[in-house]
């Protein structure tokens, strides 16, 4: 029996289904990926509240999912999700890929790999799964690396292909191999009581702003590092009182940063949208030490130039 390279990746999200994907174009296995991600999102869609549950329970619809005889089939398991009420919520928890054939070869490329496979292994938190070496290989998203390991320095950080040199070897062995290209962006946001008109909304306003920077607290050392420490002496970050929504947040305090994908919620509260700070994207990352010959092939068989990724790392 070949081996079995076990792979970190989400639980749920945009993030997973982006690995999905991934390995839906790469491996060949777009009806799994599809399977994983419908069941996710029904299941998301009855803790949201906003579908209305069958007559079976969730251990019932657990059972259902996960009570199966095919080894290759996924599997799912119970969290509790943050919503009022902590309601469980079902989320992935694993399955195997077969490589031998998924691309018409195995992982010497001859198709002798000797039935060697994947294994997909939900985590809360895949990077710190490889930062304990737990892991060679998974998947996150590249905010968790900034807000962990990349130093803070007086200059900014724009783009994902630099976090590798701002890594301490002493504080973690986790780098960045390539990206999803799933690119969402820490937009930088005004109101236009604070930004005056024709005035460009970028890092040369923030360098000469002084007052109040609205910011999701999970954020700040990301922030510090996008910005640089430098932008940051005369700025203050506030932060959304809870359950206030972030962009309304940013409308009472006058300026702030957040996440963006069209902009749309952000201009329904009458702000401006301004420089695109950094690109947030799901990220392939390795652990350096315990890069084996045959994860590395794995690793050239999710990496490829195919993607279009905010990211350019050179291996």
């Amino acid at each position: 029996m070949g081996e079995t390279i076990p792979i970190a990746v989400p639980r749920k999200g945009r993030p997973l289904e982006s690995v999905l994907d991934r390995l839906a174009s790469r491996l060949g296995v777009p009806d799994l990926a599809d399977e994983i991600t419908s069941t996710l999102r029904h299941e998301k869609a009855l803790t949201k509240g906003s579908l209305d549950p069958d007559e079976e329970n969730v251990y019932h619809r657990l059972a259902a999912y996960s009570t199966v005889d095919d080894p290759t089939a996924p599997e799912y398991t119970l969290v509790r999700d943050t919503r009022a009420g902590k309601p469980r919520r079902i989320v992935f928890d694993s399955v195997t890929i077969p490589l031998n054939g998924a691309d018409g070869s195995g992982l010497d490329g001859t198709g002798t790999s000797d039935e060697a496979s994947i294994q997909l292994v939900g985590r809360e938190e895949p990077f710190r799964a490889l930062r304990t070496h737990e892991f060679a290989l998974g998947f996150d998203s590249a905010d968790l690396v900034l807000e962990e390991v990349v130093d803070l320095r007086p200059d900014p950080l724009g783009r994902i292909a630099d976090i590798n040199a701002r890594i301490d070897p002493a504080e973690s062995d986790v780098r960045v191999v390539t990206g999803l290209g799933d690119t969402v962006y820490h937009t930088l946001m005004g109101s236009p009581e604070t930004v005056p008109a024709a005035t460009a909304l970028d890092r040369d306003y923030l360098a000469d702003y002084e007052g109040p920077l609205c910011i999701e607290p999970r954020y700040e050392r990301l922030v510090r590092a996008v910005l640089g420490t430098s932008v940051l002496e005369d700025i203050e970050f506030h932060y959304p009182n809870e359950g206030r929504e972030e962009e309304a947040a940013i409308a009472d305090t006058g300026l702030g940063v957040y996440l963006t994908v069209t902009g749309s919620t952000a201009r329904e509260h009458g702000l401006l949208l301004g420089e695109q700070l950094f690109p947030s994207e799901t990220v392939l990352l390795e652990s350096t030490p315990e890069i084996s010959e045959e994860v590395a092939a794995v690793r050239s068989l999710l990496n490829g130039g195919d993607l279009e990724t905010e990211l350019a790392v050179e291996q």
